[in-house]
């Protein structure tokens, strides 16, 4: 069955297996804390490992999956990264007749019909449940919320509203992280102000993710490359910076297709508009399918993300300039 964020507070204990997957791995992450949480899972009865893992380990996940806890209590196994090619041995696990755990697969921005999301989505006693990155609705949904409930704030200002739903959003974790800060920030000044967020959001690199972002969509090549540059120098995670840039072109996309133009913050707005009119559907979806591939390679391939990241970058932003002219002509 398919599961509403709504769904998992209450249906975690009635259920066998749970696929938890999506593009924001802080809000898949999330709910696995929310299930441990939930279920009161002891730390010695919870089993993890990484879907490479599966074949190897085989014999260990049945058996921690399939005895009842020696220290009582509920068990839990957490398998990680899961793909469509580990469907069949994941339903083995779940129909065994002798499972007392609960089964919680995790795995990132899955395609609708492939084996895992279909095994989950079609049985009863299982569910899947996305995890996409936060729109400008929810995002600022969740940024009054978290503010309101850890510091009290009155008032957000518009222009530092815009500029957190323009920095933040790609990372469930990320966000949250923000906030607390912001939230310890203002203290007891109850107001939100663009001052404020300016100077709470420099340690996440927002000025430099910015430049790297709208320049790359834009198809200013060395400004993307220089706040590359700056962004890996300050230790940026570069699979973080994946799923910023995922988050971006479905951004674009939104604007390309439906006219819907996000609340930007002025400084990246005249770059984004001139990515809307160089880059057409087609060319977006490719991109996006591009983009689930790399982070299936910074995963599983042992390459060096940093290397993997500049290339695709740069590839990416000459692509731009190319429909750039291209429109121009």
């Amino acid at each position: 069955m398919k599961w509403k964020e709504s769904d998992f507070s209450t249906g975690i204990t009635n259920i066998r297996a749970v696929l938890i997957y999506g593009p924001d791995a802080g809000k898949v992450d999330e709910f696995c804390d929310m299930a441990v949480s939930k279920l009161s899972i002891d730390k010695d009865n919870l089993f993890a490992l990484d879907s490479d893992d599966l074949r190897e380990k085989q014999d260990a996940l049945f058996a921690e999956a399939c005895m009842p806890s020696m220290f009582g209590g509920q068990k839990m196994v957490l398998i990680s990264n899961a793909g469509d090619s580990d469907a069949k041995q994941i339903e083995e696990l779940v129909s065994h007749p002798s499972l007392c755990a609960t089964v919680i697969v995790t795995g990132g921005d899955l395609r609708s019909g492939g084996g895992l999301r279909s095994l989950f989505e079609g049985a009863d006693n299982m569910a899947a449940l996305a995890c996409y990155t936060d729109d400008a609705r929810t995002l600022a949904t969740l940024i009054r919320n978290e503010l309101s409930a850890a510091a009290g704030i009155q008032q957000i200002t518009p222009d530092a509203m815009a500029y957190m739903t323009t920095h933040l959003g790609g990372d469930r974790g990320i966000t949250r992280g923000f906030l607390t800060k912001i939230a310890l920030y203002v203290n007891d000044k109850r107001i939100v102000e663009l001052s404020d967020v300016e100077k709470c959001l420099p340690d996440t690199g927002a000025a430099d993710m910015d430049d790297f972002l709208y320049s790359l969509t834009a198809g200013h090549i060395q400004q993307t490359m220089m706040a590359l540059d700056r962004l890996l120098y300050g230790n940026a995670e570069p699979n973080m910076m994946v799923r910023m840039l995922d988050s971006h072109f479905k951004k674009l996309m939104v604007a390309v297709v439906d006219g819907h133009l996000p609340r930007l913050f002025w400084k990246v707005a005249e770059k984004f508009n001139q990515a809307i009119k160089i880059w057409p559907e087609s060319e977006i979806s490719a991109v996006l399918v591009r983009l689930n591939e790399l982070e299936r390679q910074l995963r599983t391939t042992g390459m060096p993300s940093e290397i993997l990241l500049r290339d695709f970058a740069l590839k990416l932003s000459v692509r731009a300039a190319k429909l750039a002219i291209k429109r121009r002509n």
